[in-house]
């Protein structure tokens, strides 16, 4: 096994490369043979790093239209299942809400936010997003009421707001164990402003929703690989976003979204996620 003070850069793009492309800790190990324990610490550092640099480019976005949404994790245990010695034992454990606000046109994950499903989260992550935009958006949520305080607090009236409201069936005779009921239908709820409605939709970060969960081990449900520990889950998720928005072509947009948003015009290396350790 290598160690820290011998990871040279090669072998580190190498660990970053398995990481987002969807591989657990234990099979990076085995694929590249570097330590599970210098593989979190890389982890951790790059994550920092990526966090960092993306929080200060994404300012005075030109985005028009936002789509928001929440895509639910765990850490240690699920919230049910979650003792006092394991609260005690393991900050986080339990459930995990992974906010976040994508561009429809450019498909850039234009912010980001770990939490609960509360109101607290709610209004930091609108507030964090409201200081990204350059000008007026159109923005569309989901139903969950935690969104209206939150966006009106963030925006005031200067948005055009809102809500796509799916209505679920109840088919009693279906397994359901792990899969949510039948969407029988949407309706449309303008909240405030002048919401185009041909263009309230949640499709896109929807479909971002399935991108996460195919490029992060720690989303895949019913495995053992979900993450033990919050500090990496939210490592794991700031690589996969800094990944997403820079380094990875879009298959439609034939370009990487920050490439399609304006914030930079080239593809950006793993080479170059390795140098922000040292920035």
């Amino acid at each position: 096994m290598v160690s820290m003070n011998r990871l040279d850069s090669i072998r580190q793009m190498q660990v970053i490369r398995c990481l987002v492309e969807g591989n657990s800790i234990r099979a990076t190990v085995r694929m590249t043979g570097v330590a599970k324990n210098t593989i979190v610490k890389l982890l951790l550092e790059v994550g920092a790093a990526c966090a960092k640099r993306q929080s200060e480019m994404f300012r005075n976005l030109t985005c028009k239209r936002v789509q928001c949404d929440e895509i639910w994790a765990f850490c240690y245990a699920k919230s049910k299942n979650v003792t006092p010695e394991i609260a005690e034992r393991v900050p986080g454990a339990g459930d995990i809400w992974t906010w976040t606000a994508l561009d429809a046109d450019s498909k850039l994950i234009i912010s980001w936010m770990l939490g609960g499903r509360d109101a607290g989260t709610a209004r930091d992550f609108m507030d964090d997003l409201a200081s990204r935009l350059a000008s007026r958006v159109q923005l569309t949520t989901d139903g969950h009421r935690a969104y209206l305080s939150a966006v009106e607090g963030a925006f005031g009236s200067e948005v055009d707001y809102a809500m796509l409201v799916k209505i679920y069936g109840t088919d009693m005779a279906a397994d359901t164990r792990y899969s949510p009921a039948e969407c029988i239908g949407c309706q449309q709820q303008a909240i405030s402003g002048e919401p185009n409605p041909m263009h309230i939709s949640t499709s896109h970060v929807e479909s971002h929703n399935r991108t996460m969960r195919m490029s992060m081990r720690r989303f895949t449900r019913l495995t053992n690989g979900f993450s033990k520990k919050m500090e990496n889950h939210g490592a794991m998720l700031a690589l996969y976003f800094f990944y997403y928005n820079f380094c990875r072509v879009h298959s439609t947009l034939r370009v990487t979204p920050c490439m399609e948003a304006g914030v930079t015009d080239r593809v950006w290396g793993i080479d170059e996620i390795v140098g922000l350790i040292s920035n």
